[in-house]
């Protein structure tokens, strides 16, 4: 019993921060959002039906989690704005740096991130050719 309830909070603790991580990840460019808020949405899921709902269903990290897991897709302007920003900000920071090791390391991660953008689906493709479909 007591066992359960070590797990539970330590679920909660383990998605709550990985929330925090994926709320900050909006704003810093190496931080992936998506893959946090996966897991926050996986430890919710097994330590608190509320959490789970709350944030499956909240207006801004729902349409996050349910277009990454039905469709492993994202909407092309988030792709293009990630993109932008990851890139003038990591070039500022690599411009600013005056380590060679840590410019190539700040580089190799973008093109890392990068490459994991680029090989999503755009939402809007999928969106389109599901409308079609019905239709037809």
């Amino acid at each position: 019993m007591i066992t359960n309830s070590v797990k539970k909070y330590a679920l909660i603790f383990t998605g709550s921060t990985s929330l925090a991580l994926g709320v900050f990840g909006l704003f810093v460019p190496i931080l992936p959002t998506t893959p946090f808020l996966l897991l926050t949405s996986f430890c919710y899921l097994r330590s608190s039906k509320r959490l789970y709902n709350w944030i499956i269903n909240h207006r801004l990290f729902g349409s996050f989690i349910d277009n990454y897991m039905n469709h492993r897709a994202v909407k092309t302007k988030t792709k293009v704005i990630s993109l932008l920003f990851l890139w003038i900000t990591l070039s500022i920071s690599i411009f600013i740096l005056t380590s060679l090791h840590l410019r190539i390391l700040l580089f190799l991660i973008g093109i890392g991130v990068s490459i994991h953008l680029l090989t999503l689906k755009n939402l809007n493709n999928i969106l389109v050719d599901k409308e079609i479909y019905r239709f037809n």
